[in-house]
């Protein structure tokens, strides 16, 4: 009889060490990576407009990847920003993109195509409000722009959407108030120096290479938007709660500043994905953002500011289940 349970004992505690070891399995399956050979295939990246940080991010992002997943191809596709590269990540145009966290709950607010498969990969740096004059000009204030040329972004670009409430917050028309135009940073810091426009929005990451090339050229300065026209955009409410009152530091651009901040606004930026994007993939794309952003951050000075404590923080967005996995793989 003793032997008897004696081999059942055994036969238990081989039971017990079997399900042990099922469940370490289980365990190292959710935290490690998913697979030790890297994904392969292509991806879409929608990134911005020349001379704007989105597309010098991305194109460093991609020099990454590449190195991190030789057997993935990373195609790069302009657009006019952030409203353009949340449709095309909702609709299935492109499979990431960097979006301003206003321009992405807008998208969901409107329902538009596809909005409840986007999902969050990273937050990552701040953009910042820019209202660019010639040094010498009379603008001293938003409300100075009325009747002014100024140039208020691409259509489909996320300083277009930022740029429409600040005016409107000023009590300005964007449409009738002022002469509007559609020049980005690829463009409109060329159409200042010639006089063709009197201002022109830009919004983007700290120090925009547009902006630091104009610099050397031209002499311009920063119009101050001040809290008061903050609390009027968030009185509006919807995206506009993503919006902060900030100083631009004086770091930003020394030439300019001379050693003063500027008033402004700031918003979040968002690597942003699909649902059904491949868990497997988007873990490792996960990790390359974090991984990589010392080696980024010597050239793209936002991207020193990624990071991983406060990465998962992509609001409005949840985070896609390959994010989710990474992020709890380096928990402390």
């Amino acid at each position: 009889m003793s032997k008897m349970f004696s081999r059942i004992g055994r036969r238990g505690a081989l039971r017990g060490a079997a399900a042990g070891v099922v469940a370490l399995g289980l365990l190292l399956w959710w935290l490690l990576p998913l697979g030790d050979e890297p994904p392969s295939g292509t991806i879409t990246f929608s990134t911005g407009t020349s001379r704007g940080v989105y597309q010098e991010y991305a194109t460093l992002l991609r020099t990454e990847l590449d190195r991190e997943m030789p057997g993935l191809k990373v195609r790069l596709q302009n657009s006019e920003g952030s409203q353009e590269n949340v449709t095309r990540v909702a609709t299935g145009q492109a499979d990431f993109a960097i979006a301003a966290a206003d321009a992405v709950e807008t998208y969901e607010l409107d329902d538009g195509p596809g909005a409840a498969r986007l999902r969050g990969v990273a937050r990552l740096y701040d953009d910042y409000v820019q209202l660019v004059v010639p040094r010498d000009s009379r603008i001293a204030s938003v409300a100075d722009l009325r009747g002014k040329r100024v140039a208020i972004g691409p259509r489909d670009s996320g300083v277009r959407l930022i740029a429409g409430r600040v005016l409107k917050a000023a009590g300005i028309d964007p449409a009738k108030g002022i002469r509007p135009r559609s020049d980005g940073i690829d463009t409109a810091p060329d159409q200042l120096r010639r006089g063709a426009i009197d201002a022109f929005f830009w919004s983007g990451g700290l120090p925009t290479g547009g902006l630091k090339q104009l610099a050397y050229k031209f002499a311009f300065r920063f119009v101050p938007i001040g809290p008061d026209l903050v609390a009027r955009l968030h009185a509006a409410g919807g995206a506009t709660r993503y919006y902060r009152a900030t100083n631009m530091p004086e770091s930003a651009y020394p030439s300019v500043q001379q050693g003063s901040t500027v008033p402004t606004i700031a918003v979040s930026n968002v690597l942003i994905t699909r649902k059904d994007m491949d868990p497997r993939l988007t873990d490792w794309v996960t990790r390359t953002v974090i991984r990589s952003r010392d080696k980024i951050g010597q050239h793209v000075h936002s991207a020193q500011l990624v990071d991983l404590r406060t990465a998962i923080y992509t609001d409005p967005l949840v985070l896609h289940e390959g994010a989710r996995r990474y992020y709890r793989s380096v928990k402390p």
